[in-house]
């Protein structure tokens, strides 16, 4: 666990292991801890990881207002300038997912692998953007509790809710203790994001896709279209799962993921 001061904040961040470097970016509302079965096995399989907590998240400075991908983005590649190093195998879920895509628009000549889980890579919709806009206002006015309630049962399939309660009280503990200003703002410049798809056309490293086969807020579907954007691209549909197959099937993910990491390169 380590701090650095990145763009005028302090970003919060984990460093783990030693290799060629795997960087891991979490969804929303939550943070880093999201990836904690990703790095144990990530480390073990060789590969140095960094996770860090995004802008208005976790341990991260929270800056209220609107916080665009691109500023998400820079973050991430600011971290890894303090820390020294220059390209990486990059993954992201959900949130995570579009700011990797984002990472791709602005730092191609780094990333040498890319993981999207979970993720879809349209703009999104007036309606779409109207919501995430009035969630934001809601979240500032009343907090995280009725977000947490409301979406528990979809961020993991409803049948984990209760046949993995550990699992579930994470992912709660999560999305509670997600700062509100922190968590609004991101979601005022999600709904202002661009549509990715052309950029993803453009991909040109080793790429794995991967989602939960009953995710309700990124079905298959969206999986499944990436995969066809994606020359070469890997898909795999993790069963038993929703929108956070890491968490709820982390077997299924870590096999996925160490053979897409060993596909990629050895690590240094």
């Amino acid at each position: 666990m380590g701090t650095a001061q990145v763009n005028g904040i302090t970003i919060g961040y984990d460093d783990a292991g030693e290799g060629r470097t795997l960087v891991l970016v979490h969804g929303h509302p939550f943070d880093r801890s999201m990836w904690r079965p990703q790095v144990a096995a990530a480390v073990a399989a060789g590969w140095r990881v960094v996770v860090p907590d995004l802008r208005g998240y976790g341990s991260t400075t929270v800056v209220p207002g609107r916080t665009p991908l691109a500023t998400f983005a820079r973050d991430v590649f600011g971290l890894l300038d303090v820390l020294g190093v220059g390209d990486v195998v990059l993954g992201g879920l959900s949130m995570g997912g579009q700011i990797v895509m984002e990472c791709c628009r602005l730092f191609p000549e780094r990333i040498r692998g890319l993981i999207l889980a979970d993720t879809f890579a349209r703009a999104d919709t007036p309606e779409g953007q109207a919501w995430r806009r009035a969630t934001a206002d809601r979240l500032e006015a009343e907090g995280m509790g009725w977000y947490a309630r409301d979406n528990l049962a979809k961020m993991i399939a409803a049948y984990n809710v209760e046949a993995m309660p550990e699992v579930a009280a994470h992912v709660r503990t999560m999305m509670t203790g997600a700062p509100p200003a922190g968590a609004a703002a991101a979601l005022r410049g999600r709904a202002e994001r661009p549509d990715y798809r052309e950029v993803l056309a453009g991909v040109r490293v080793p790429t794995l896709i991967v989602v939960g086969r009953d995710d309700e807020f990124t079905p298959v579907a969206d999986g499944e279209e990436m995969h066809q954007l994606v020359a070469g691209s890997a898909l795999v549909v993790v069963d038993g799962a929703g929108h956070l197959p890491n968490l709820e099937q982390p077997a299924a993910f870590d096999k996925a993921l160490v053979a897409f990491l060993e596909r990629t390169g050895q690590p240094g």
